[in-house]
């Protein structure tokens, strides 16, 4: 029996619509991915042509599947009389609206992604909604970072040119000659295209669906970027957005965290991770602690990582006389969620806002409150609203002064506030006046961010020329960005000029680190840096002590955020109780079992470990399993099967430190923590 295919022309109008309507739409979202690619692609780290095509043959099933999802309803609908698309002059104007008003929302939110990714190099997810906490804030920096009144010029006529080639499409069919089949004919079709349509959507030959993960199939950060479609990967992660904890699986882990930790009374039954530390002071006084949360201070931008552009030299100066950690990591991107770790010795494990933001984990206990007699000081150059900072340290930090936008006499420059050199002069002239009595002081730069401003009252800093290819060669977004650096580096230098002045300097340990890193390729770093994305995490630790520091090393060791509370306690000889995973970097007890944790905060999450030799990483289920060796010269190739016994005690040690870290976050408050070291 010869198969007789219907002629484009006799098909039944709804579904011809439906055809030409779906690839258009296809076609659009084509031609974004396109954009997407030419946007971010980098030459120096190209993806093969055999994984390149199949990100867009991923790709194109998503976007086939956002499509058919759009037009559902008409199929579902549009044949009702009532609502008829080619019967009714109400149905053709109801359906036109309704494409036009879906495809404006998709289309925003195309450019949404496309603003996200230039602007944190990831897809745009669940985690957005973030930026919806202050509104205000969030709007001013994308207005003074994008050019906003050409993007809304551009988005509108493309929506009017969408709206308007729907409306011929409708029309054109309307009008055009239709050659109807007989009955049978059309229900075989229809029952054809319908089993089509939901074959589309399935996206798959396969027992399982086409899903997120498909898109995650290679080593290739980029290529699982450019297979995604961001309106169903947000949907996707929107589902999934809650991290939520199970104490047996805890329980499961304990001996392994416990032992990791140091935990000396094991209590697997109450899950106990106190260790107490009780040290005798210094009979010199307490010493002053200011804490530099200092903004994307990634390592390969600095003059230490062996960057040529000299961009640090005044952070590289005190190199001589400082504890360097030159393999120090922070767990993710984002300066909200490394407040949070570096304040409470925890990852943020939050996959929707951060923890922050969440009011069910706020309350946490800290080794800041060990610091007895000391003022607590926190100055941020814009507001302290911003990811909900302010609930999170005035919660947890009694009598914490908080300094922000409102309290300094500085001009304010951008969104983000004062600029940095006026932020660490402000926080000088307070530190100044002590006489004597000692602090505990939080430093949060923030203006290495777009717009790169870089205020005209500046101290003698100069804005060098910079060719933009080199730039980016060794890391920098743009020569605004090398420049935005080099001042901040700047700020770090007057900041300290001045302090040297005062009586409190030679009383003062500094901490200097990177609230984050930031993914770009940087040709003067070992391959796994880029290859394996260990920029984003990867930031310099200084701990800079004139009184204490007499003589400056460095190290090589693997150092976390969550270390850095116990390693100021035992500098300052402080007696603490340590309730989380920090664990002092100068015992070196612990140097052979060593190990950085890393999240990527997206659907399934990706937990990982960094230690001496190898990155082990892995779904937080448990999935896509993969150990990477750091200095090989091909670090994207998985090693799990040449070496088994390590890959599975980092599997074990990974899962038990994400599923505690899910677990201690509703159990590290003030009063629970006494309880349970008033009982040891």
């Amino acid at each position: 029996m010869k198969l007789v295919v219907p002629r484009f022309s006799r098909l039944p109008q709804l579904i011809r619509f439906l055809l030409i309507s779906i690839f258009i739409n296809v076609l659009v979202f084509t031609a974004f991915r396109m954009v997407f690619w030419t946007a971010f692609n980098t030459p120096e780290d190209s993806i093969p042509n055999n994984i390149f095509f199949k990100s867009f043959y991923i790709g194109f099933k998503f976007d086939m599947r956002l499509a058919l999802f759009i037009h559902m309803p008409i199929l579902l609908f549009a044949w009702i009389k009532a609502v008829a698309i080619f019967n009714t002059t109400f149905g053709r104007r109801l359906w036109s609206i309704y494409l036009a008003i879906v495809n404006s929302i998709i289309l925003v939110f195309y450019f949404i992604d496309l603003g996200h990714y230039e602007y944190l190099e990831s897809r745009v997810d669940a985690t957005v909604l973030r930026f919806f906490y202050n509104l205000k804030e969030s709007f001013q920096m994308v207005s003074e970072s994008y050019p906003v009144f050409w993007i809304l010029i551009i988005l509108i006529l493309l929506i009017i040119g969408y709206t308007f080639i729907v409306k011929i499409v409708i029309l054109q069919i309307l009008h055009r000659k239709f050659e109807k089949m007989g009955r049978c004919k059309t229900i075989i079709t229809t029952i054809c295209f319908v089993f089509l349509y939901l074959f589309g959507i399935y996206g798959k030959i396969s027992y399982y669906p086409l899903r997120w993960s498909d898109a995650f199939f290679s080593t290739y950060e980029f290529a699982s970027a450019v297979s995604l479609n961001p309106v169903l990967y947000f949907i996707d992660t929107y589902k999934n957005k809650d991290a939520k904890y199970d104490e047996k699986t805890v329980r499961k882990h304990y001996d392994t965290i416990a032992s990791y930790l140091g935990v000396k009374e094991l209590d697997k039954k109450g899950l106990n991770f106190i260790r107490i530390t009780d040290k005798v002071k210094q009979k010199s006084g307490k010493p002053n602690i200011i804490m530099v949360f200092l903004e994307s201070f990634t390592y390969y931008k600095t003059g230490i990582s062996g960057n040529p552009m000299n961009p640090t030299p005044n952070f590289d100066a005190l190199v001589k006389n400082s504890l360097l950690f030159k393999r120090f990591y922070t767990p993710h991107g984002g300066t909200a969620r490394s407040v949070f770790t570096a304040v409470t010795g925890i990852p943020d494990v939050e996959l929707n806002k951060t923890s922050s933001r969440n009011p069910l984990v706020v309350r946490q206990h800290t080794i800041i409150n060990a610091f007895k007699g000391y003022d607590k000081y926190y100055f941020l150059g814009g507001s302290a609203n911003w990811g909900e900072i302010r609930g999170l340290l005035l919660h947890n930090i009694p009598g914490l002064h908080v300094f922000e936008e409102g309290s300094y006499s500085s001009p304010r420059i951008d969104v983000w506030g004062i600029s940095d050199l006026n932020l660490f002069e402000e926080a000088n002239e307070v530190f100044r006046k002590k006489k004597g009595k000692p602090f505990f002081a939080i430093i949060q730069t923030s203006g290495n961010h777009k717009p790169y401003t870089i205020p005209d009252d500046n101290r003698g800093f100069k804005v060098l020329a910079a060719d933009e290819d080199e730039v980016v060669k060794y890391g920098f977004r743009s020569v605004a960005a090398f420049n935005s650096f080099r001042f901040m580096d700047h700020s770090l230098g007057i900041f300290l000029k001045n302090a040297k002045k005062e009586d409190y300097f030679n009383n003062t340990i500094f901490i200097f680190f990177g609230d984050h890193g930031l993914v770009r390729n940087a040709s003067h770093m070992f391959k796994a840096e880029n290859q394996l994305l260990l920029n984003r995490y990867h930031v310099p630790l200084l701990i800079y002590a004139p009184c204490l520091i007499k003589e400056g090393k460095s190290f090589n060791k693997v150092a976390s955020e969550v270390d850095i509370l116990p390693t100021i306690a035992e500098i300052a000889s402080i007696p603490y109780v340590n309730s989380t995973f920090g664990r002092d970097l100068l015992d070196d007890t612990y140097d052979n079992s060593r190990y950085a944790f890393t999240i990527k905060h997206k659907q399934g999450p990706e937990i990982g470990l960094i230690g001496d030799k190898f990155v082990f990483a892995m779904t937080a289920s448990g999935t896509n399993k993969r150990l990477h060796q750091i200095y090989s010269e091909t670090p994207r190739k998985n090693v799990i099967d040449e070496f088994p016994k390590i890959s599975i005690e980092l599997e074990q040690l990974c899962s038990g430190y994400y599923e505690t870290a899910k677990y201690i976050r509703f159990h590290n408050s003030p009063e629970k923590v006494k309880v349970k070291a008033d009982i040891r």
